[in-house]
């Protein structure tokens, strides 16, 4: 109550504004300012105390509100500064409020803002948020302005009253809660409009705003701005991820029905906890612990088995994990049945940032459920499928994490029956990629632990190696997640691995066999080593040694259908080349192997690719084929049944490279000396038959490889040939010598140069004088030839055939002489190689 003084203050001030009161209404906004001015001088800016300026405010209140439409702008903000003044400084502004509350409504809260200013809407805004703070409840007959109010100015073009409207409705649903409910309803959908506003502030104001609203709010509304909600999670601000954290916390923690939205808004609280700033991960980290703690406390009785017989963690934990309390996993057990056909749909939507948002929360959601994933598994399973072949490194790695505790919480025995069908068959899953399931089972594997994984190896071992799975695909991804699959055994059941060593071999032998990559063949033969330590074997060569019966017996089951396309065959050559001397103790089980696949009826390019493998044996007999000293036993099998009957001729381009690489494999069999010359002999005449005829080959390359053959069957028998055999191979050599290729006639020369060093003691040089003196006029004839290359060749086999029969060669090369000396010969002799040395060499090869 104002005193007698201080109504006398108010008087005497109020008579002293008189005639500016009076100005008021002037038609000169200079004379209205400087009359505003002076009110305010004398008035708010005077130390009056608080009972004489309640008199004043309320004698000078409807000239003041008269004010706010003033056609100036100066006095419209004269007059808002004055009324905050007075409304700060009077004991009771609630007094004002019936004539104050409708002015500010017309100004602001009609269909068209009257107040054109946006700074002066802002100064009408923040007088009503004074107002709102010193009347609080009081205020309540006046909601429905208020509401106007702020219905239009949320959505104001000015940020600033945006941000100051949202202030105010925090205020009014905190000051009258018994009345807003009733209304709240009404201010979601300016701020559900505003929400996505360009000005990151703006945005935090209006998710602080949402938050009272649907607090104080009767609660039917959280379902519609949920999803607003989050996106706001998405925010490139980390202040609005704060508030919108803030506020999912606030509402598990004090919204009147929040029971019902548990399963909706713990996936927005729990998202948080994944965020890429550490203090809105810290935030959320505490607010889900102080909601797990309330809910504890609220179901105590429910949990009291739970409390009081708390189950040891799971060895996962130890890994420095912290496990979220009881009430935290409590509330996502029960829960997680609602949230996982949720997290299905989003993890394939076309967003990034929500595929990745979901893939964080799966992981969340795991470790909270922990052995309470079993129930929902097949579900579970096929999210991570489709995660696990997203093209978004940070969606795959996330879902690898998810898979891996999958691994620490569910048995073996359980997910192997689900997970094991769809890595034998990659179709019978929901996702594209045939290498999901592998991925999958790679990353679970690395979850378990070794004692629980132990009684299932056999099973795992057994599906790796299935011909469906370690030969499904040739494609880089699905072998690389076989070779995860194999090390994921090997880290985590290390030596208990000896039991599906065959197994796990048979898949690295695929890989490498199908891997179009180095790369992917090195890792594969880096976890042959692996394997091996496992073990304790010193080397491959071992490992080999331990399975190759195994191995040899396992291509054996389907060698009668091999074709160019079958796998099959380059397993075999990675085996036969990686055991090393070892495949040399095995000759019993692998030529007949050989024998078959090279069986002149079976595939050429198959054949042709067998070939390339034994060439390479061959060449390194010593430390593979004959590493034992055994593979001379063999030697009719090789050549009776593996070389020889490829050598002979058919049509066909594919038949011509069969041969040559046959003559490869020949060569290798022949310059090693892997067989003795006793037993060559006995095959001699069908294999010098066999190299004359290839010696006429259309192939520049299987001429050569035959000359080089023949050559070393010479070296091989050296002077142990018969007579018969001997003059029936010069011929075809001296017919080479006159080849299209130069490396041919070289290579032949060079033949016949061991020819006649093979000449031995049965060879009767007076019985085979025409023999001697056909070949040593042939090879004087080549002395003339235009290469100078092919004439020391020459040369340096007729040095050697002089020591056949000097004296015949002696008489030959006079012979030569004389003809040349003739008057005919030194005209024809012009161009080096005459016509008549050319007539002569194909007049005596038709002889």
């Amino acid at each position: 109550m104002a005193t007698a003084g201080d109504e006398r203050a108010a008087a005497d001030v109020l008579k002293s504004l008189a005639r500016h009161l009076n100005c008021l209404n002037d038609d000169n906004k200079s004379a209205r300012r400087r009359a505003l001015e002076a009110v305010k001088r004398e008035t708010v800016e005077q130390r009056l105390s608080s009972g004489a300026l309640q008199e004043l405010f309320a004698g000078l209140l409807k000239a003041l509100l008269k004010c706010l439409s003033d056609p100036a702008e100066t006095c419209r903000d004269a007059a808002i500064q004055i009324l905050a003044g007075f409304i700060r400084a009077a004991p009771r502004p609630e007094d004002a409020l019936p004539y104050l509350m409708p002015a500010l409504a017309q100004r602001l809260g009609g269909k068209e803002i009257l107040e054109p200013a946006e700074e002066l809407r802002l100064a009408l805004m923040e007088t009503l948020s004074l107002v709102l703070e010193v009347c609080g409840r009081q205020l309540a007959p006046y909601l429905d302005d208020m509401i106007k109010i702020l219905q239009r100015t949320i959505t104001d073009p000015f940020p600033e009253v945006k941000k100051e409207s949202c202030k105010c409705a925090i205020s009014v649903a905190q000051s009258i809660p018994d009345h807003f409910h009733l209304q709240a309803e009404s201010l979601l959908k300016p701020l559900l409009q505003t929400i996505s506003h360009q000005h990151f502030q703006v945005r935090v104001s209006v998710t602080q705003a949402v938050g009272a609203v649907i607090q104080h709010s009767t609660g039917k509304n959280v379902d519609d701005v949920l999803s607003h909600l989050a996106q706001r999670l998405f925010d490139d601000s980390p202040r609005v991820r704060k508030a919108v954290t803030i506020v999912v916390g606030d509402w598990l923690l004090r919204l009147p029905d929040r029971y019902s939205y548990f399963h909706k808004l713990i996936p927005l609280l729990l998202s948080s906890l994944s965020d890429e700033i550490p203090e809105i991960r810290s935030l959320a980290e505490d607010l889900w612990k102080q909601v797990g703690s309330q809910w504890e406390k609220e179901n105590e009785d429910d949990l009291k088995d739970k409390m009081d017989f708390l189950l040891p963690a799971p060895v996962l934990y130890t890994s420095g994990v912290e496990r979220p309390g009881l009430g935290c996993r409590e509330l996502v057990v029960r829960n997680l049945s609602k949230l996982l056909p949720a997290v299905g749909r989003d993890i394939g939507d076309w967003l990034v940032q929500t595929r990745v948002k979901t893939a964080q929360l799966l992981r969340v959601l795991l470790l909270h459920a922990e052995d309470h994933c079993t129930q929902h598994l097949q579900s579970l399973l096929t999210v991570l499928y489709r995660a696990c072949a997203d093209p978004e490194t940070d969606v795959r790695a996330q879902c690898l994490e998810s898979a891996k505790l999958l691994g620490g919480f569910v048995s073996p025995e359980v997910y192997l029956k689900l997970l094991l069908p769809h890595v034998e068959d990659s179709t019978s899953c929901s996702s594209a990629s045939p290498w999901a399931p592998l991925v999958v089972l790679g990353s679970v594997l690395r979850g378990s632990s070794r004692e629980v994984l132990e009684p299932h190896l056999i099973k795992i071992g057994d599906t790796l190696s299935h011909p469906e799975v370690c030969q499904g695909s040739q494609q880089a991804q699905y072998l690389d997640q076989l070779l995860v699959c194999v090390d994921a055994v090997l880290c985590v059941c290390q030596v208990d691995c000896a039991v599906i060593s065959l197994q796990l071999l048979k898949v690295l032998v695929s890989v490498q066999s199908l891997a179009s990559q180095q790369e992917q063949c090195s890792k594969a033969e880096e976890s042959v080593r692996c394997l091996c330590e496992a073990q304790g074997l010193s080397g491959a060569c071992e490992l080999y040694r331990q399975h190759m019966t195994d191995l040899l017996q396992w291509l054996s089951d389907s060698h009668h259908t091999w074709t160019s396309y079958s796998i099959q065959k380059t397993q075999l050559e990675i085996i036969a080349m990686q055991s090393g001397p070892v495949v040399g103790e095995f000759l019993p089980a692998l030529l007949p192997l050989l024998k078959s696949c090279l069986e002149p009826s079976r595939d050429p390019e198959m054949r042709l690719h067998i070939f390339t493998m034994l060439s390479k044996l061959l060449l390194d007999s010593s430390n593979t084929l004959d590493s034992q000293g055994r593979f001379a036993e063999y030697m009719e099998l090789v050549l009776q049944d593996l070389l020889l009957p490829n050598l002979v001729w058919r049509s066909g381009r594919s038949a011509a490279a069969v041969r040559t690489a046959a003559l490869s494999c020949l060569l290798a069999v022949l310059h090693g000396e892997a067989f003795p010359a006793e037993r060559v002999l006995s095959v001699e005449e069908t294999l010098s038959t066999q190299l004359i005829s290839a010696l006429e080959e259309d192939s520049k390359l299987a001429r050569l490889l035959a000359c080089r053959s023949l050559h070393s069957l010479l070296k091989l028998t050296t002077q142990r040939l018969n007579t018969d055999s001997l003059n029936k191979i010069y011929p075809e050599l001296l017919k080479r010598v006159d080849d299209s290729s130069e490396d041919v006639r070289v290579e032949a020369l060079k033949s016949l140069s061991t020819w006649f060093s093979s000449l031995g003691k049965n060879y009767d040089t007076q019985s085979c004088r025409p023999h001697l003196e056909f070949l040593f006029q042939q090879l004087l004839l080549y002395m003339d030839d235009p290469d100078t290359k092919i004439q020391d060749s020459v040369l340096e086999v007729l040095k050697v055939a002089s020591e056949v029969d000097g004296g015949l060669l002696q008489q030959q090369t006079e012979a030569v002489r004389e003809k040349q000396r003739s008057p005919d010969a030194v005209k024809e002799n012009g161009n080096g190689r005459s016509r008549r040395l050319r007539d002569q060499r194909q007049q005596n090869v038709k002889k």
